[in-house]
């Protein structure tokens, strides 16, 4: 639901001039020497060789673990930053997808992107049914399989065992959808860590994310969560069981919470590269929401937006994808949500 930042620093000893470095130094104040040239040498290497082998993420990674080892002042700094934008750029585009500048999008106007939204999530549920591998991922970390073991047992104490294990597979899948863009953008983070009561969240290794990344990121989570959600609505339909429209109802709820443009949460993630009139965009479709489906949960969505969309802070560069992937979650999990009330 969150993702944190997790710094790791070190003391060294330069090994040209002997000089004793403080914790985070990138340069030695004795002779000038790049501390790190040994590892920057062998990253461009291992950048280099998955170029060659047409590893984008791969390549995108090693680039962008070189950001954290070069200082922000220098021109190699600047050259690779370049490189890693470049690549990032790429890697959106790695899977294709509709063009929401096709004249068969084009009469949705600003809302074209959320129609893709929509469209992406039958590829997101196959995802989500057919890589087992990949979701099997975070399990393979004792810190995650403990912290839902943890979670578990306090949501059974509260709703009992099979509706607990729907709401932590939920969160889990919520959260596996943040690895997997981190992973497209060569991202280092950790696995998983559920905190009871709160959520879970995924803590990045590294800080240099442009903020059309950072959106991504941020709304991949409820992206796949949504996705997790759908497939649950429609378990429940078809069978009838009342367990699995709960956990929809639920998904649903948690993922829109979680839109909220505030904090850590991922929305404010999401509002963060969204132009001033794209929030206003974003606000008029919280308030549709609203007139469909009269859940509380718009209101406070609507109000901590339109503080948003009246600051000060919206970037200069429009993200339409950013813009589609909010508007259109927030329909989605509107109309999941609405679905999964009990009748």
């Amino acid at each position: 639901m969150s993702i944190g930042v997790l710094a790791e620093t070190g003391a060294r000893v330069c090994s040209s001039c002997g000089s004793e470095l403080a914790p985070g130094f990138l340069v030695c104040p004795g002779c000038a020497r790049l501390i790190h040239a040994e590892d920057l040498k062998r990253m461009a290497a291992e950048a280099a060789a998955a170029a060659e082998a047409g590893r984008l993420s791969d390549e995108l990674g090693a680039w962008r673990a070189s950001l954290e080892l070069l200082p922000s002042s220098s021109k190699q700094f600047e050259i690779v930053r370049a490189r890693v934008e470049e690549l990032s750029r790429r890697a959106e585009t790695a899977s294709p997808a509709p063009n929401p500048q096709s004249p068969r999008w084009k009469w949705l106007g600003p809302f074209a992107p959320a129609a893709l939204v929509v469209w992406k999530f039958k590829v997101i549920i196959l995802a989500v049914v057919t890589k087992g591998k990949f979701l099997l991922l975070g399990l393979t970390k004792a810190s995650t399989v403990l912290s839902m073991l943890l979670a578990f047992g306090v949501y059974w104490s509260q709703w009992g065992a099979w509706f607990a294990l729907g709401v932590v597979v939920s969160i889990y899948i919520h959260e596996m959808g943040h690895v997997a863009a981190l992973r497209q953008y060569g991202i280092a983070a950790s696995a998983p860590m559920f905190i009871p009561g709160v959520g879970a969240l995924v803590r990045l290794k590294q800080t240099h994310l442009t903020r059309r990344e950072n959106a991504r990121v941020g709304l991949a989570g409820p992206i796949w969560g949504t996705a997790a959600a759908v497939a649950a609505l429609a378990i429940g339909t078809a069978t009838g069981h009342p367990l699995w429209i709960a956990i929809a109802h639920i998904g649903a709820w948690i993922n829109l919470f979680n839109l909220l443009p505030v904090w850590q949460l991922d929305g404010n993630r999401g509002f963060a590269s969204l132009v001033t009139r794209h929030r206003w965009y974003a606000v008029a479709a919280l308030a549709v929401a609203w007139s469909f489906w009269q859940d509380g949960l718009f209101v406070l969505l609507l109000i901590v937006a339109v503080v948003r969309a009246a600051g000060k802070d919206a970037p200069e560069d429009p993200d339409s994808g950013a813009l589609g992937s909010y508007v259109g979650l927030v329909l989605v999990l509107g109309l999941v949500g609405s679905s999964a009330l009990p009748r």
